[in-house]
This record gives structure tokens, C-alpha cells and sequence, in this order.
């Protein structure tokens, strides 16, 4: 069953195409990963996708809705929840706090949920015992991670990741995968990463961007027996 679909979609910038005519379909209960070199259109697309960007013509659907018009803040409240490729945590509040915040902004949780909610997200993603820190004195990866509690904190039907694994080791790294296996499938993953590696042991499905348009779409396998995703992409790592 689908869940987000898009048809045609496309972005002018001042005469600059940025994506141009991207037909997309995510299942439900998929594990999806987009990929792309540098300029290849990931990051308009996605804000397309979140209602931060308006596409110049085509159309967006989420669970059969056309949702093209609708503002970010309402794809949130259908169940779309996204993390940024540089982090949006609230540094000067603690890693609870930021976590708390999340749910009741989307769940309106009271305060007796919130504490078995929060615990649980933290042990989820691995930041048990850094409840009391300040988002502001964890490293990078961490807050990264935190951000993806945040995430998960809305209980999300989608949840789409951008370059979620900057700044972790690789024992976190093996930590995050289990993470992202045991979301689906009630919440469907679309994950922008350039860890190849990742990519290809995490995702059921990989969508390749280059120049604006869908190079290729496939199986991990698939993907890397592809002669023109190695000429755009893989050949250059």
C-alpha cells in the first residue's frame, strides 16, 4: 500500500531546475533510502516533501491525500515527522526536555505519560543515562540521535531521515540500524545518507537522484549492478 506518492514533481529556481518531473511511491512499511552526489536534488526534494518548499508543479499525495498545498506544521499533524541534516534541538534545554516537548506538541501528552514515554525513547536510541544533560553539551552524533527521539516522539506514520549517522561511531552506527529495524513496519523510513555501507545493509529500496531527475530505482542489488548509478554515483566513492 502506498503511503507518500508523488507525481511529476518539479522545482524551478530563477530559471535553475532543481528536480524535474520525479514520480516517487513509498510503501507502507518500507525502509527507503535516497541517494544522490552533491547537487543530485535530495534536499529540495525532501523540503518538497515537507511542505518547506513549494514545488513549481506537480503533485504531492500522503495516505491517498493530496497534500501538495498544505503547510509543514499540518503534514506533522497527518503524521509526517523529519530530521534535519544540520540538528534542530533546543541546546539550552535537556535532553528530557527536548524529547517532552516533542510529544506534547504533537500528542498533547500529559505529564504521567511522558514519564514512561521519554525513558523509553531515550533507551531506544541510545541516550539512557544522558536524561538531565543539556542538548547543548552532547556531541554531534548524540544530538543527532536525540533528534531522531524527538522524531519518534510523534509517533510518526513516516519518518524521513537526512544524514542521520554524521558524527557517530561505528559501534552507535550498528546500534542505529537495529533502531531502524525495529520501527518498521508500523512507521514507513525514508532515509538521505552517503554511507554507502548503510544504505545497502539497511534499505529495502533505494531511489537515486542525479541532475534533478531519477537516475535508477531498485533493490540494493540492483542498485549497485547498475552501470549508469556507478558512472553518476558509486564509481566516485
Amino acid at each position: 500500500m502506498s503511503l507518500l506518492q508523488t507525481h511529476k514533481l518539479t522545482r524551478h529556481f530563477s530559471g535553475i531546475t532543481a528536480n524535474k518531473d520525479v514520480d516517487f511511491d513509498l510503501q507502507q512499511g518500507e525502509i527507503r533510502a535516497l541517494i544522490g552526489p552533491n547537487g543530485a536534488g535530495k534536499t529540495t526534494f525532501t523540503s518538497m516533501l515537507i511542505g518547506r518548499l513549494a514545488p513549481s508543479s506537480g503533485t504531492i499525495s500522503f495516505e491517498g491525500r493530496d497534500i501538495t498545498d498544505l503547510a509543514a506544521h499540518e503534514r506533522v499533524r497527518l503524521g509526517m515527522a523529519y530530521t534535519f541534516q544540520i540538528t534542530s534541538v533546543f541546546a539550552n534545554l535537556s535532553v528530557t526536555e527536548n524529547v517532552a516537548l516533542a510529544a506534547r506538541r504533537q500528542m498533547q501528552a500529559r505529564d504521567a505519560g511522558l514519564k514512561t514515554l521519554v525513558p523509553d525513547l531515550l533507551r531506544r536510541v541510545g541516550l539512557n543515562g544522558r536524561d538531565t544533560d543539556l542538548a547543548a553539551d552532547l556531541s554531534y552524533g548524540h544530538q543527532r540521535l536525540l533528534e531522531i527521539a524527538m522524531g519518534l516522539a510523534q509517533s510518526p506514520k513516516l519518518l524521513i531521515l537526512d544524514e542521520p549517522t554524521q558524527g557517530l561511531a561505528e559501534s552507535e552506527i550498528d546500534a542505529f540500524k537495529t533502531l531502524i529495524r525495529s520501527l518498521t513496519p508500523e512507521t514507513t523510513i525514508l532515509l538521505i545518507e552517503h554511507n554507502m555501507r548503510l544504505v545497502m545493509e539497511l534499505a529495502d529500496t533505494i531511489t537515486v537522484l542525479n541532475a534533478g531527475e531519477t537516475l535508477a530505482y531498485g533493490t540494493p542489488a540492483e542498485i549497485q549492478n547498475n552501470t549508469s548509478v556507478q558512472s553518476a554515483y558509486l564509481g566516485t566513492d
